[in-house]
């Protein structure tokens, strides 16, 4: 869809919204749309239940769940591909779709439904980070500042021209998953700020510079097994880009150990021992792995079959993990 395609102001002077998205921290945008009285939330659409777990039972995209805890419309089809989703689409007559972490690609008789277009929350400043794992790729490349950029929609992955961008300073310290819940909320206001100015034609999207983007990849299971070749620092921004997935994790007598708590020492070393050494560690911190630079200290680790534990608990049932190379 152009961004100079002309909108049109809602009849009733409600504008009508449909929602799409998939996971929990998609919730407050979800609320701030039903909370405003600006906003008449038609549809919400998200994905199939799937099966999972033991029992392979259903189980529903938590946008679903919440969505029905508001009493709102949910539909769930396969694919917006389809004749029959299109049409189901078409006759809710959205001014404007709203998407929020929805996971699926919109087609173009969907991008080009709605009078308003399809707006999408991205958690980057774009043109940095486009695709799929933008939050991840922030801590891993230790980015001072990120933000959300309020986007529009086009057939690309995030090359949409932007509406409004809110920026968002680095603690240094966030998981994936504590910064992808706080991107999301700020999201959710810059959402609201904007929506109604868009749809009354007075906001003006601007082009990204295609020179300047970045593109990032889908996160892989294999992505959170330790590299001891890398520094500390590198490490540790590791375990907080792969939490909750896929952890940050290694072998250790043929079992599986996930790191579940971790701090990187700088001032430390492993005294010519190779990297993937574990070591004992003066301090409240008993254990550490010898790193590329640096020693990794392990607060907490949780070995495959056992509850987690703290490094102190852990060195008391296995002693022998002193002295051994992950």
């Amino acid at each position: 869809m152009s961004q100079d395609r002309p909108r049109q102001r809602p009849k009733d002077g409600a504008l009508r919204v449909v929602f799409m998205g998939t996971p929990r921290f998609a919730a407050p945008v979800l609320e701030a749309l039903n909370a405003s009285a600006d906003v008449n939330l038609c549809g919400v659409f998200t994905p199939p239940d799937r099966s999972g777990g033991r029992g392979r039972l259903p189980i529903s995209p938590p946008v679903k769940l919440h969505a029905l805890e508001l009493g709102l419309e949910v539909h769930q089809p396969p694919t917006l591909r389809s004749q029959q989703a299109q049409a189901l689409l078409a006759s809710l007559e959205p001014d404007v779709i709203v998407v929020a972490a929805y996971g699926r690609f919109l087609p173009p008789p969907v991008l080009n439904l709605p009078p308003g277009g399809c707006l999408n929350l991205h958690p980057s400043l774009l043109p940095r980070h486009r695709g799929p794992s933008p939050v991840v790729t922030t801590i891993l490349e230790g980015d001072s500042a990120t933000g959300v950029s309020l986007m529009l929609l086009d057939q690309g992955m995030d090359t949409g021209p932007v509406i409004a961008i809110r920026g968002h300073q680095m603690g240094g310290n966030e998981t994936a998953e504590a910064l992808t819940e706080e991107l999301f909320r700020i999201g959710s206001g810059l959402l609201m700020e904007n929506l109604g100015p868009w749809a009354q034609g007075e906001l003006t999207a601007r082009p990204q510079n295609d020179d300047d983007a970045t593109v990032t990849r889908k996160v892989e299971r294999d992505d959170g097994r330790a590299d001891w070749s890398l520094s500390a620092v590198e490490l540790e921004r590791r375990f907080r880009a792969y939490t909750p997935w896929p952890g940050l994790y290694s072998q250790w007598d043929g079992k599986l150990i996930k790191f579940l708590d971790v701090a990187s020492l700088t001032d430390e070393s492993g005294q010519g021992l190779p990297a993937g050494s574990v070591v004992h560690l003066s301090g409240p911190v008993p254990l550490g792995v010898v790193t590329g630079s640096g020693i990794l200290a392990l607060k907490t680790v949780q070995l495959e079959g056992r509850n987690s534990a703290t490094a102190a608990d852990f060195l008391r049932g296995y002693p022998g993990i002193a002295g051994a190379l992950l």
